[in-house]
């Protein structure tokens, strides 16, 4: 069913954000849900806006937010509900995340939930990555298409900061880190690891599809891109145990590449070697989030659990693309926001 967005026509300033603001509705009208059982009604238009983030000028931000069945219908203001936070906003569609939600909310599978779904970049590459909150500057990584993360430091703290001040500003949402949750696939899954690893005090959850963890400071060599890989070094410096949840998913068909030639896609194996960390060339061991003390699930798959402080979902002929993460996206909410129902 084709979706026109109506313009509203709606610009200000934000105050002290500086920010101007686009709203558009998606569908004919943007009024109030009439007073139907939770079940029966519809969700609220998508809002769009467009942000402005000083570091990205004159490029605005474009955001979607996905507000719950009943949003407005709700009898009482003090329901606030929890947010996730999602990088490619671009690709929902791809993915079918209004499908999604509309029926787990109709099978009563999830809890209600408000997204809000940030377009990528037109630097995607250099938006995504990673970061050194503390020293306030980006972690680059090397690639075959040129450096990863120029501005991840930037984008990260406007999402951790800014993006995150304004949605709790205009929603009713849970304003605590137990209440967020960032999500990304390919390189946004590596952002959004990024946002929960550099701002814990912000996000306590964090879901990552086919993440870029193969991203390294050296590329001269398949033993020098192990060495040098920039999430696995992140986890392997840190120090305490950050009260974070992880759930992470690759495909087992997403490559081909197997830089130690031992039978393990590298996709797979940068995400168990950052889970349980590895036996470095050197004969070091470097440490994974196992080590610092967070429970493990390998085989999310096999025996769903939500016990694990980490979650690992193989999907046995999941590919690198939008179709893949468009089977994995309903598993992971109800991982995130399940109700306990089948």
């Amino acid at each position: 069913m084709h979706t026109q967005c109506k313009r509203l026509g709606y610009a200000r300033s934000r105050g002290w954000l500086g920010w101007l603001v686009l709203f558009w509705a998606t569908g004919a009208s943007a009024g109030v849900a009439s007073a139907a059982p939770a079940a029966a009604i519809a969700a609220p238009p998508v809002i769009r806006l467009a942000l402005d983030a000083p570091a990205f000028a004159p490029e605005t931000i474009k955001v979607a937010v996905y507000l719950p069945p009943g949003y407005d219908a709700t009898s009482s203001a003090s329901i606030h509900y929890p947010v996730l936070y999602a990088n490619d906003g671009q690709d929902m569609a791809a993915v079918g995340l209004q499908e999604t939600l509309n029926r787990l909310y109709a099978e009563h599978a999830m809890r209600p939930v408000i997204v809000v779904a940030v377009d990528m970049l037109a630097d995607r590459a250099s938006g995504y990555g990673l970061s050194d909150r503390q020293a306030k500057r980006s972690l680059v990584g090397d690639s075959r298409i040129g450096p990863i993360g120029r501005h991840a430091y930037a984008y990260s703290d406007w999402v951790a900061t800014q993006l995150v001040a304004y949605v709790d500003a205009h929603y009713r949402t849970q304003a605590t880190r137990q209440g967020r949750t960032a999500l990304g696939w390919s390189l946004g899954g590596l952002n959004a690891f990024n946002l929960g690893w550099q701002y814990p005090d912000v996000f306590g959850r964090v879901a990552a599809f086919s993440p870029s963890f193969w991203l390294a400071a050296d590329r001269s060599s398949a033993q020098a891109i192990e060495s040098s890989r920039l999430a696995q070094a992140m986890v392997n410096d840190a120090t305490p145990h950050k009260e974070l949840r992880f759930w992470f998913s690759v495909g087992a068909r997403e490559e081909t590449d197997d830089r130690n030639g031992n039978g393990i896609i590298d996709a797979v194996e940068d995400v168990q070697d950052l889970i349980g960390g590895y036996r470095a060339p050197d004969g070091s061991h470097v440490r994974g989030l196992r080590d610092l003390g967070y429970t493990v699930d390998m085989y999310y798959a096999h025996h769903p659990s939500h016990r694990a402080g980490v979650a690992f979902y193989v999907l046995p002929d999941g590919e690198h693309n939008q179709a893949t993460w468009k089977r994995v996206l309903p598993v992971f909410l109800q991982w995130a926001y399940g109700t306990g129902q089948p």
